[in-house]
This record gives C-alpha cells, structure tokens and sequence, in this order.
C-alpha cells in the first residue's frame, strides 16, 4: 500500500503517524509501520462487522413497523388507534397508564412483543383483519432491538447530511467508491469480479454516459491505448459530448412529464419543445444543480430573468390540462395543484407527499396541512383550468431576433409613409369620396335566406369534400338527392346574428343561399363565422374553403365578393364534425367603417379637423398611388410571419395573484370549510421561516438547493448511481421516505451526496466518480454462487446488465445502421406511426402526418410524445406515457419487443442501408459479416455466428431471387433512397441478416 495513499482512507492519528514515517525513515520503517496499521485496519473491521451485527433500527426494525403498524399507529392521527404511536421516538416510549409499548433493555416488559406473539386472535397485533402477519424472523428482530436497548433513530433520508468516514481497506480502491463497497464486501465474504474487458467498458460508458454505442475509433483507442489514464480520457470526452446532455436529459423529462400534448380529454398539442432543449444544454453546460432546481422552480421570479431562465419556468406548466366542455373549472385547478404537489416532492425530495392529500401520511411524517401549504406555493401560477394551456411564449434563436428586429424596423418605417399626406393624395381622395357616397346611397339588395340539409357522411373530410347537388346550381323549386330534401326559406334570418342552421349532427353539410343585386359591378367585403368548415361559392367559383373544427363566432373570415351588374348567386356549405352546427354572415358595406361613413355623411366645411385626419388616413390606407408601399408592407409582413413561424415557442411560468389555498377535507374540492394555508414546506424539514410576507416559489426553490435540504442531494446522486448500475443504492427511486427499502450502502450514499454538495453541486463530478471506480468497472458475469447468494447484485460485487431504454434501442438501430442524424435540439418529430393509430382521438379529430427527411431519423428523445397515444414502438420498450412522473422505468421482455425490431419501418429501413453498406464491403460474405458484428457489437462473430447468417443471406437470396417482387417492396421500406446499382434480391438477401443481427440481444443489452 502506498504510504502517500494512506492518509486518504485512515483516519486520524495513524495516517499521520504514517506520513511523519513517510518523511523521516527508510521504507523498512514504512513497511514495519504499514504491517502495525494493517493489523489495526483488521480489528477495526471485525469491530465494524460486529457493530452492523447489531439490530438497527433503521434498516431492521422501521421497515417492520411501517409494513405492519403504521396504518393504525403510525402519523395518520385520524386512524391512529389506542392513542399509539410507533412512527415517533416520544409515542413509541411513553407511558400508556400501567405498561408501555416498548421497554429498553426489557423485552418481557414491553407491550409490543408481547402483542405480537399472543396467541389469542383478539389480542394479537396486527389484526388477523388486516391481513398481516409478523415472521418469526421479524419477531426475532424486534426482540432482540428492544433487548439491546431499543436504540432509537430518525429516518435516515430525514437526518441531516454528514461526509461519513470512508472506510478501511486492505485492497488499494481506485476512489473512495471503492473502500466503501470493499469493506461491505468483506464483511459478506464475497469477492468482487474482475474488471471487464476494455470493449465492454467502452460500450458501457457511451450508452450511459451519451445514449449512444461508441465509435470504433473510440473502441480501437480504449482497446490499444495502454497509458494509465486512457479509461479517465475516454469518460471525459463522453461527458464533454453535446449528447451527454441528450441522455441525462432522458431521465430528467421522465421526471416532470414531459410531453407534447394536454392529456385530459382531447390529449390536444401543446409547445413546449424548447424546455427540452433547457434540460439538454444545461447538463451540457453541467449547470450546477442548485441553480438548475432554481431556474426550473421559479426562473420567472428572479430579478430580470433570462430567456433560458423563463424557458426553464415552463416546469411549473408541464401538469396534464384539460380541454372537456363539461369540465369544472374549480375541479381542475384542484387537481393541478395536487398534481405539482406530487411532482414536486418526488422530482426534488423523493418523497411521497402526495400521499396527504385526503389525509395524513401513514407512514411518514407529512400531515394534510403539509400537503396543501406546499401547494400554495404554485397558486400564483396563472392559467386557465378548463383552456389549451397558452399562451406559449416565444424563444427565437439569436438569428431569428436579429432578423425580426430588421423586420420590424422596415416596417416602421414604410408605414410611417402611408401617414404622410401629399398634393397628390388630396386630389385622389376627392374621387374616392364621390364613389364611397354613390356606394353608401345604392348598396346592393340582399335577398332572404334559404337552407337545404343537412346531409350525412361517413366523416368530417367526406362531409367537408363531397358535392350533394347544390354546388352545380341552386333551383329553390327542386328537391334534392332521393327527393326528401327540399329548400326552406327563412326570410326571419337577419345579417350579423349567429344563426343555428341544422340539429347537432356529427359529419354533416348544410347548404346557406341567398341573392345578392348590384347596381353595378362593384366590390362587396363580408364578414363570415362558422361551426365548423365552411365553403363559399359566388355564381358557382368558389371564393373560400376552409375545413376548420370551430365553434361559430363573428368576424372569423372576411372574403371580398367581386360582383357584376345584376342578381348574384352567394352558396355556402357549413360543414359539421360535433356539437352545433351554424354560421354567421355580415356585409361589410364597401369596407368602410361606420365612423367614417358617418365623416361621409358631412359637408366638407363642417368636418372637424379630427375628422378629416380621420378620413385621410382611412383613403391613404387604400389608395391606389400608395398601393407600392403596401404591397411592400404586405410583402414585409409575409416574411415577418414566416420568419416568425419558425420560432420555438414554449410555456412559461407567468406569476399573478396567488389563488387561495385552503386544506381540502378528504381532498374534496366542493368542501371550503377546511383552513387557509399559506405556502410552506414540511416542517419537520426544518426549513428556514419566512417572516413579514407571504414565501415563494423561489423562497421554496433556494430552500430545495440549500445544504440544510436533506433530501434533494441524496435523490440526486441515488438516480445517478441508478443510471450507472441499473438500480439506486436505495430503492424505490421516488420513496426515500418509511415505505422505501433500507439503502444498500447508506454511508456511500450519504458519502455521495457531501461530496456532491461540497463540490459545488457538480453533477458531471459525481458521475465521473460513479464512473472512473474499479466497482463501475466490474464485469458483470455472475458466477452461480455469487447468483445464488446475491440474485439482485445487492452487494455490487458484479455490474449490472439491462436492456436500453426505448428511445436509445432505436438510436443504437439507427446508429449502427447508419441512419442517425445526430442535430441537437428543435421542435417534436414524428417518425413513422401505424396508420389509423390516432383514429380514436378526438376534439379534433386529427391524423399522424409522419415528417419527411433528416426528422425521420432523429433521436427518440424528440419524438412527438402524446400521451393517450405514445409511439407504439417506444411504448413496447417501457417508455412511460409521462402521465405523471416516472423516476424508474420498468423493463420488461415481450414478443412484441421483437415484433417491432422486425417490422417497424424505420427497423426494417436501418436494416436495408445497414445491409447496402455491407454489400459494399469488399469480400466474401464471412468478411462482411465480420465488418457488421464490428459495427453492431464492437466485436467479430464467433465462427458458429458467422456460419449461421452465411447460411441466412444464402437461403434468402435464393428465395428472393426467385421472388423479386417481394426482394422490391422489402428494400422500398422507407424513404431511404434504394440504390440502383445494386442488385434488389442480394440487398433483401442481406436486409434479412441485418435484420438478425439488429434482433440480437446482445445489440440491445448494456454489460
């Protein structure tokens, strides 16, 4: 053991005993010295094993009483029986008149044990109702507890956090990581497996540090590279990555539900693409966690918040929203309050909160007050309960800024000339005043209304697209169809009301005409509403077509009619898909306004000087001498709106007036008798008091980031050893609290969380510690022994082997295919999508429109993310709806897994120009085999492996040599170009084994 590495892992006095050695004698003194602390190092070991032989009671006597007590004994004080308490220190002690439940040192003395080994059903505890029952096992522990002294401790995610000593260990760890799983280790007998070999420790890094297999450069380096630090050098260039950034961010939106569309009812679009892209640049940026638990919480509260920082608020808006008609408005706002009560306390503390809502905790400390003061937090969140959630607020890029800026300024600056009056404006506006009066004194006549329908279709396209009969020519006198319709006059009908033409049909049309008779040809604007698509035809041309799902309102249309001398024939077709069915009609005269006819109506000599200011505006504003600068206007503003179009919008927090909070009682929003509450965290917490005002989100933000916060760093570095080993050193990832299991390795995690915190919160540092430890580096072959005694790696005494997780599945497909398009960041994409798969959404109804190009190859983390109906190939890998926040995915094995690796279109794609690139490699076909598996796996392929897909691409070759049609519509799977210099049944041939190889479970596992 080097004498400069003791120091680091032996405490006090003896490392500096050693280090004095170190300095003034020979290595014989060392050597001497390090024989004398070894031996000290071993009885401190057998000191530490019989020390974790003691019952504690965190890990052996809480979880017992929390299973089999705490319902009836435990924080809940409305079901708390017997004046019992168990889950406190005070209640699990006192005096309970002539006895006590628990007596140190005295186990016949003590009620408990005595209740939980009665032999008489009344007496016994739990009740034989509850359907519990003690162990011997556990009623051995508690025996045994209670003999030692019943030594009492608070939970231990609830205790303040302390860097505990870092063990003693004979082995030479390569961090502290290591020491703290080595004396565990020990203390088990169990020896841990070797290192793994240098491709798999390449693989294991890039898929769980970028998501992503490594490059065969970097797999050729690790392998070749000899120098100590070539593993340190290749995990720094991983975290350095832009895709690092990609794949922390993976775990992050399972955690606050990220998604692209409401949830609730109509499961409708919502833009929030650019709160993704926050995520991915500030793990990029390794942001320190505080401040990215800061900005999230409350980034619109601090003093002039950056873009980034309002775009980071949009947390606070990622709750499910409804849109439903019928839905209670009160309700709602309710249950998003809960719901961010919930997502809050898993995401930041790994707490079940939630739990209160109708009652207190039964196993932790959290009281119903708890619950709805921490909610109170969020009620100065503006939004609509019953709405599309909006409005999105506007993130351009900084050459989108700079562009629309210019824009701007262009237009400024053209219509400042249409407010400049000339010589030669002054002479045309005369003109003009002379036909505006001619206009307003003879306006064309409208005739009365007549209605025709409705008629049915199979849908709202067929309703909206099919010609019934009408479009060809209106006679009023002729039935319509098989006969039975006819039309009806409705003379009662007055312009500029919203009139009800047709019951409540769903996917219907019905058909509105009218005469219009103009003294002369002439212009006439009108104003045009409708529920839902409208079309609109004059004397048979149709003038608009808007297929739209609307409720009817005034003014949501303006179409100018050009009429010629005489009766005109005005048609429209109001198409409905659901509710009401009705339109809404308004001549606009001349499009002029009604304050300016009522100018025109004036002698000149009497117009005030407003008025004529008034009127010279308005003729400016059509004149044909300053239709140029108009156009100009128009063309500037078309491009200003294209540009404009481009532009990520997203949700953001927007702070108003809190809403009152009050406790709901049983969580029933309809009862207002419970307390008002003011925003506040758990006080047993301990957070810090606010005085003088009311706290805010950003009071309970800079709490979360605080050292005094016990919760949030223990969270954190427990998911980051769970996305390392593929489990958390304490299980579940969202329960830290009673329910959860004992951790694994408390004090490494406890060490974990003090080094992530005196780092300065650094999240990249923690990680490469995980990383860069010989435990990170094991092998993870288990031999039966070690499987027998240890199933679930408890001991870490080997790594972890898991599949990837959905959207990395498909990004390694892609990847090894060729395919991938690696763009950071942008708006949701849709890959392709079994057709119909939508067709039970609806409010509107819609159909997935697959993108086209680069967007169809994109990474799974910016695939369109509906929640009612996720991607069916990410849902057949576990990826979560994102209902509501999923800190651990579940991982499962189906046929279906290999049904979408063999059928899905971009699968099938992949494989098809990952087999072209084969075909391309010169040699015979066990060389082109051995140059995939290199691609795929990083490895070459056993000579079984390759004799079996030889064998593979010979008989389908023959197969689809004798079938070319079916070799053709295998390689067109896509809109992958199909190359024409290659012969279509070899590539299917080949598309087959690439197929294959991308089925292994090997292309699909992480070792």
């Amino acid at each position: 053991m080097p004498a400069a590495f003791l120091p680091r892992i032996v405490a006090g006095p003896i490392a500096r005993a050693v280090s004095r050695l170190a300095r003034r004698s020979g290595a014989a003194t060392v050597a001497t010295a390090c024989l004398a602390i070894l031996a000290l190092v071993a009885v401190a070991a057998r000191q530490g094993r019989a020390d974790e032989a003691r019952v504690k009671f965190n890990r052996d006597i809480r979880p017992i009483l929390a299973e089999n007590c705490y319902a009836c004994h435990g924080p809940d004080k409305n079901k708390r029986e017997s004046d019992l308490r168990l889950d406190t220190r005070d209640g699990a002690f006192a005096e309970l008149g002539d006895h006590r439940a628990i007596v140190p040192g005295k186990p016949h003395e003590s009620e408990l044990l005595r209740r939980v080994t009665a032999d008489d059903e009344s007496v016994r505890m739990p009740p034989p109702a509850s359907g519990k029952t003690l162990t011997p096992r556990q009623i051995d522990l508690l025996r045994t507890w209670i003999a030692e002294g019943a030594t009492w401790q608070d939970h231990w995610s609830y205790t303040p956090i302390e860097r505990p000593r870092v063990p003693q260990v004979a082995s030479q760890p390569a961090n502290p990581i290591d020491a703290f799983i080595a004396a565990r280790l020990a203390d088990a007998g169990v020896a841990p497996a070797a290192e793994a070999d240098r491709v798999t420790l390449a693989r294991r890094l890039a898929f769980d540090l970028v998501g992503l297999p490594p490059s065969a450069e970097q797999v050729t380096a690790l392998v070749n590279d000899s120098s100590a630090d070539s593993y340190e050098r290749l995990v720094d260039a991983l975290l350095a990555s832009p895709h690092y950034g990609e794949r922390m961010a993976m775990q992050w939106l399972d955690l606050v539900r990220y998604a692209d569309t409401t949830g609730i009812h109509g499961d409708n679009h919502r833009d929030v693409a650019p709160y993704r892209d926050y995520v991915i640049d500030a793990f990029n940026a390794n942001m320190p966690f505080d401040r990215f638990v800061v900005e999230q919480l409350a980034g619109d509260l601090l003093p002039q918040p950056t873009l980034a920082q309002r775009v980071a608020s949009g947390y606070n808006r990622m709750n499910m929203t409804t849109t439903e008609g019928g839905a209670q408005p009160k309700e709602y706002i309710a249950k998003y309050a809960a719901d961010r009560v919930r997502n809050a306390s898993t995401v930041y503390l790994g707490a079940t909160l939630g739990c209160a809502e109708c009652h207190d905790h039964k196993y932790d400390p959290f009281t119903t007050k708890d619950f709805y003061s921490f909610a109170a937090f969020f009620a100065d969140v503006q939004e609509q309960a019953v709405a599309l959630p909006g409005p999105p607020f506007p993130v351009p890029k900084p050459e989108q800024e700079s562009r629309l800026a210019e824009l701007d300024r262009r237009l400024t600056e053209l219509r400042g000339i249409l407010d400049v009056q000339t010589p030669e404006l002054d002479a045309a506006q005369l003109v003009w005043e002379g036909d505006a009066r001619r206009l307003l004194a003879d306006p064309p006549k409208l005739g009365a209304w007549h209605v025709l329908g409705s008629f049915a279709a199979k849908d709202f396209k067929q309703a909206f697209e099919r010609e019934f009969g009408p479009e060809s020519g209106v006679d009023l006198a002729a039935a319509v169809g098989d006969g039975a319709v006819k039309w009806t006059a409705r003379p009662e009908w007055a312009d500029g009301e919203i009139h009800n033409v047709a019951p409540a049909n769903e996917n219907a049309a019905t058909y509105v005409y009218r005469t219009i008779d103009a003294p002369r040809a002439m212009p006439l604007v009108i104003s045009l509403g409708s529920d839902d698509g409208l079309r609109v035809w004059l004397d048979k041309k149709e003038v608009l077509n808007k297929r739209v799902e609307r409720p009817a309102a005034p003014d949501q249309d303006k179409v100018t009619l050009s009429l010629r001398q005489g009766v005109n024939h005005l048609l429209m077709k109001v198409v409905n898909a659901a509710g009401g069915c009705a339109f809404y009609f308004k001549p606009v005269e001349g499009d002029i306004p009604a304050a300016i006819v009522e100018i025109l109506t004036k002698p000149a000599g009497e117009r005030t000087d407003e008025q004529k200011q008034a009127l010279a505006k308005h003729h400016r504003g059509l004149a044909p001498l300053l239709q140029p600068v108009r156009d100009k206007i128009a063309a500037v503003e078309r491009e200003r709106k294209d540009v404009d179009a481009g532009v990520l919008r997203t949700l953001v927090a927007m702070s108003g007036e809190p809403r009152t909070m009050r406790v709901l009682r049983r969580g029933n929003w309809l009862d207002e008798s419970g307390e008002i509450v003011q925003p506040a965290a758990p006080a047993f917490l301990k957070p810090p008091a606010i005085e003088g005002r009311r706290a805010t989100r950003l009071d309970l933000a800079n709490w979360m980031a605080s050292r005094d916060n016990p919760l949030v760093a223990r969270v954190l570095v427990n998911r980051l050893w769970k996305l390392a080993f593929g489990r958390g050193l304490a299980s579940p990832l969202d329960d830290l609290g009673a329910q959860g299991s004992w951790p694994t390795h408390l004090e490494l995690l406890d060490w974990l969380a003090a080094e992530f915190i005196d780092s300065g919160r650094d999240v990249k540092h923690v990680l490469r510690l995980i990383v860069t430890s010989r435990t990170y580096r094991q092998s993870s072959h288990a031999g039966a022994e070690l499987l027998q005694k240890d199933p679930y790696n408890l001991l870490l005494a080997r790594q972890g082997r898991f599949r990837l997780d959905a959207e990395m599945v498909r990004d390694n497909a892609l990847a090894i295919g060729g395919l991938l398009v690696p763009k950071i960041g942008g708006r949701s994409v849709k890959p392709y999508q079994p057709r119909g798969y939508w067709a039970h959404l609806n409010f509107p109804v819609r159909e997935y429109e697959a993108d086209h190009g680069e967007d169809l190859y994109r990474r799974g983390l910016y695939t369109y993310w509906c929640r009612t109906f996720l991607h069916p190939s990410l849902l057949a890998f576990d990826a979560p709806t994102r209902e509501e926040c999923t800190a651990e995915r579940n991982r499962s094995n189906t046929p279906l897994q290999a049904l979408v690796l063999l059928n899905d279109p971009i699968y099938v794609e992949t494989a098809r120009v990952f087999a072209e690139r084969m075909l391309r490699q010169s040699g015979a076909s066990e060389e082109r085999i051995g140059w995939a598996f290199g691609r795929a796996l990083s490895r070459q392929p056993t000579s079984d492996e390759t004799r079996v897909l030889v064998s593979l691409a010979e008989k389908h070759r023959e197969h689809y040599a004798a079938h070319v049609d079916e070799a053709r519509k295998l390689v067109a799977t896509g809109e992958w170009p199909v190359p024409q210099d290659v012969d279509p049944a070899e590539l299917a041939a080949w598309t087959s084994v690439a197929r294959t190889i991308l089925n292994l479970h090997e292309t699909m596992t992480r070792y």
